[in-house]
């Protein structure tokens, strides 16, 4: 089975509204001839949803909006929280959950990822779950399990359907902002080891069809490297991604 390949950009917390609107229509300079063959994912602010939605559906591009994260209670006394519907009501195609930055700074947990995955899901919109190591875990040669045991409980309790559509960015956690990558061999390795797990869990259809994503320091000069490796079905973009002409360069090392 050919999976398509996914390139979807994680804006963080930068760009107003404005900025966002701006920033979609210089990108879709670049990239409209890509479309066809690889899907472009951009995920503002909460703030900027609503303006990135409005441009999307007016200039009728085929961008798909995510957002980067979400409570996965359907509504309650969650100060400063978002809710499902709120973003379906935003036409969100994916939510980014279990950010290694939403696990160090906002105490994440598996279990709690594992809630908005099933959330996002049950919402109608598709995750894009991460995983990664820290340096201290990588040269404890602990990787492979450590990311296995995100996977697992990240993604427990899916039906075959939902874990075929999950998608799965492998962010080692050293490498985001670093300018460190691994080399696309080792990064691959993790990936298959993140397929093969999904496999187990779903069976083989699932492993066939998840799509596994690299995140950490990806720019257009090292994309294609990390994209010809067979088990990487696009990338996580950090920093690179606040720039239409960079992120259209990852885009375009997809093809």
């Amino acid at each position: 089975m050919s999976r398509r390949m996914l390139v979807a950009g994680n804006w963080k917390m930068f760009t107003t509204s404005g900025e966002g609107v701006i920033l979609i229509q210089d990108l879709t300079g670049l990239v409209r001839d890509c479309w066809d063959e690889v899907e472009v994912a951009v995920c503002p602010p909460f703030t900027g949803l609503k303006a990135a939605s409005t441009v999307i559906e007016i200039d009728g591009l085929s961008i798909a909006l995510g957002a980067q994260d979400m409570h996965w209670e359907a509504e309650g006394a969650f100060t400063g929280a978002v809710a499902p519907r709120m973003l379906t009501d935003l036409r969100c195609n994916y939510v980014i959950v279990g950010h290694s930055e939403r696990r160090e700074y906002f105490g994440e947990t598996n279990e709690t990822v594992n809630n908005k995955v099933r959330a996002v899901f049950g919402a109608g919109m598709v995750p894009i779950m991460c995983v990664g190591e820290s340096l201290a875990t990588r040269e404890a040669l602990e990787t492979e399990s450590f990311v296995r045991n995100q996977v697992m409980e990240g993604a427990a309790g899916l039906d075959s359907a939902q874990a075929s559509k999950l998608v799965v960015a492998y962010e080692p956690i050293w490498a985001i902002g670093t300018g460190r990558t691994p080399t696309p061999e080792a990064a691959n390795d993790v990936c298959r080891s993140i397929r093969a797990t999904i496999g187990a869990m779903y069976g083989p259809p699932a492993a066939t069809s998840v799509r596994v994503l690299y995140g950490g320091s990806v720019k257009p000069e090292n994309a294609k490297m990390f994209f010809d490796e067979p088990d990487v079905d696009g990338a996580l973009v950090g920093g690179a991604a606040l720039k239409a002409d960079s992120f259209a360069g990852i885009v375009k090392a997809a093809l």
